[in-house]
């Protein structure tokens, strides 16, 4: 009888092996990943591993999946894909997503394209802890009332909960491996967790983070950390397991930044771990939208952080700087900081995101940001 663990080293052989040759355990190394964007022309990415072994993805800008499920509006399956299909053509390799996100939507239109494609050619990350069941009583208005899921969530953070959220994915991805699984919203943001936070947590501690280590041994993943958006959780997570790489979302931008440099980066680089850094515009928030991160309550925003905005806006335009660029060139800065996910709900977005990475800003804008206070003296800035 073939098992959940028989089905993943299958696929894990079957692709997806060109990627694991550019990090190798124990090893310090570099090497280069090429890509062709649309006009023919190829990009040189260089990427190193000298970090005693732990995965960081090759290539330090993403497309994220939140929009692509419909968490804020709808988005039709032709804008969804024309908009895949334009971060593809511009050169994007790195994908993230979640069964959470439009319970299924995003993995299901991810997949939809990228299974057409060569494994060996881009990155893929995903969540694991909440698993997908189809229910005629299903809460999936509740949760995204814009998706046209039937799905309703169980949560299960346990080892085999983990193997069955890795499988369950692959198949709505159509595809045969990931290279990194986050445990999800295991945090205490999180008001859906059936018990509190640190339940949820002491459950992945004994489950879902072991099992994660010995499928990173066995090849089946590449890499493993949480994706939360508070801080407590990924402190919790490096004293008591070792991950790769964790999803710091919400965390680190120019709005909010200075807890994730003061605690948490140092608690990171103590431990050789790195981070994907997502929701660097705070769900839009810096580049003009009327909510502040995620949640019910996300129109609820500071009046700090209102004003704060206002004078990010005035420096930029003082500078003949884009406050949207600034603001993502500013979250991938650290070092620490081994990719970028952006969420994009189009075509004109994601370029937009894509072309605001190549950007220069002038060094006069960062230095009026840290004589305003706007930015915390040990923040980094790019060069």
């Amino acid at each position: 009888m073939n098992t959940r663990r028989d089905f993943l080293k299958v696929a894990v052989n079957g692709g997806a092996m060109a990627l694991g040759t550019v990090f190798l355990p124990g090893t310090t190394s570099v090497a280069s990943a090429l890509i062709v964007n649309e006009g023919g022309n190829t990009m040189e990415q260089t990427v190193s591993s000298a970090d005693k072994g732990h995965y960081k993805p090759p290539f330090k800008f993403g497309i994220g999946g939140v929009p692509l499920g419909n968490e804020f509006a709808v988005v039709t399956d032709r804008d969804a894909y024309t908009t895949i299909e334009a971060a593809w053509n511009a050169g994007v390799r790195y994908y993230d997503m979640a069964p959470w996100y439009g319970l299924g939507l995003a993995e299901r239109r991810y997949g939809n394209f990228l299974h057409n494609k060569n494994r060996s050619e881009f990155v893929l990350s995903s969540k694991v802890g909440k698993l997908l069941k189809a229910s005629k009583t299903a809460k999936n208005k509740e949760y995204f009332p814009f998706s046209p899921s039937p799905n309703d969530v169980v949560y299960d953070y346990t080892a085999s909960g983990v193997r069955r959220s890795i499988e369950d994915s692959l198949q709505r991805l159509g595809l045969d491996s990931l290279d990194i699984a986050f445990v999800h919203d295991i945090s205490p943001d999180n008001k859906y967790l059936p018990t509190p936070w640190q339940e949820q947590f002491e459950i992945a501690r004994k489950g879902a983070f072991p099992e994660l280590t010995r499928m990173r041994e066995e090849g089946l993943i590449k890499g493993w950390g949480i994706g939360v958006n508070t801080p407590e959780p990924i402190m919790r997570l490096l004293e008591v397991a070792d991950p790769d790489i964790c999803l710091l979302a919400s965390q680190y931008s120019l709005i909010d930044h200075k807890n994730a440099l003061d605690q948490v980066f140092p608690a990171a680089k103590a431990k050789n771990v790195s981070f994907v850094i997502g929701s660097s515009l705070n769900a839009g928030f810096i580049s003009g939208s009327p909510r502040y991160n995620y949640g019910k309550e996300s129109y609820q925003i500071p009046p700090a952080f209102l004003e704060k905005r206002k004078r990010l806006r005035e420096v930029a335009s003082n500078h003949g700087v884009d406050l949207r660029t600034a603001a993502l060139q500013f979250s991938a800065a650290p070092d620490i900081a081994a990719a970028l996910v952006v969420g994009a709900s189009s075509e004109q977005q994601i370029l937009a995101d894509y072309t605001s990475m190549q950007t220069k800003v002038p060094a006069q804008f960062w230095a009026e940001l840290k004589v305003q206070n706007l930015i915390e003296q040990n923040a980094p800035v790019p060069a």
